[in-house]
């Protein structure tokens, strides 16, 4: 996706009832909202709340608006929720060189492997030891965004497994975003899915806690992300079919959002939002 794309909850600590200091001592138990822990420990986004998807860059929010994403370059909106993006399963346009070639994910010749779509090599979560270093320097972005201030986080591609040929599997993603989930609560964040419905029933074991969706009214599946994050989750929809289709079935219920396909901000020729 395009780059120059509040209270945060403390780790809390269980005192254990004992009869001498020393053993209290030895009793602070640390208890981490680990992957388990998920939306009864974090503040979730409003459920229909007003959306704007500013992944593109930050501008000034429009009236109605409720919920903010943006990328962790940028600051959160005053007085909104505020999810961070930060592109964790693929390497962000023009960052190659500020990840090790051996995280790069490559194919039997060699080669990297490249979302087409978007010119991003994906990252190798292959096995546990690249998983951790991965989720090291990607945890660190997720500290930046609690420090400034954000609520969530959306960790984008998490189907990135679909475009690695066959190289990366369904668990290999689950596990790393396990990774991410971890940190994140541990930071006091909500931790979001984005996209990947064939992920759905993984949800809980990943530790994510709500859902920002791409068009699931083109692909008619906002029906199982609503079911699935109790309609904890915000859409963004990029063309008008696909805009009308959630409407019309979720605008009730959902957070939905039309934008241009990259996200510009408002003072752009390409510039499109519009709202159920």
């Amino acid at each position: 996706m395009p780059a120059s794309h509040a209270a945060r909850l403390r780790r809390r600590w269980i005192l254990a009832s004992v009869a001498t200091a020393a053993a209290a001592a030895a009793a602070v138990v640390a208890v981490s909202m680990s992957s388990g822990a998920s939306a009864s420990e974090v503040a979730l986004p409003p459920v229909h709340g007003g959306f704007d998807y500013q992944i593109g860059g930050e501008y000034t929010p429009p009236k109605g608006v409720d919920i903010v994403s943006r990328d962790r370059s940028d600051s959160p909106a005053d007085g909104l929720y505020n999810i961070c993006y930060v592109n964790a399963f693929q390497v962000q346009p023009g960052e190659r060189d500020r990840w090790p070639d051996d995280l790069l994910l490559r194919d039997r010749d060699g080669d990297l492997v490249i979302d087409t779509h978007w010119k991003e090599p994906l990252l190798d979560i292959s096995t546990a030891k690249k998983r951790e270093r991965v989720a090291a320097k990607v945890n660190g972005w997720i500290d930046g965004c609690a420090d400034k201030g954000f609520d969530a986080i959306e960790p984008d591609n998490y189907d990135s497994f679909e475009r690695s040929k066959k190289l990366l599997t369904t668990s290999h993603a689950k596990k790393f975003m396990a990774l991410l989930s971890e940190h994140a609560h541990a930071q006091g964040l909500a931790i979001g899915q984005k996209n990947t419905a064939e992920l759905l029933s993984d949800r809980k074991a990943a530790g994510l806690d709500f859902a920002v969706v791409e068009e699931c009214g083109q692909y008619d599946e906002c029906g199982e992300f609503a079911k699935a994050y109790d309609d904890h989750v915000v859409v963004v929809e990029y063309g008008e079919e696909g805009f009308t289709k959630a409407c019309e079935g979720w605008g009730d219920r959902l957070s939905i959002v039309l934008r241009d396909e990259d996200v510009s901000t408002d003072d752009g020729a390409d510039y499109v939002r519009e709202t159920c």
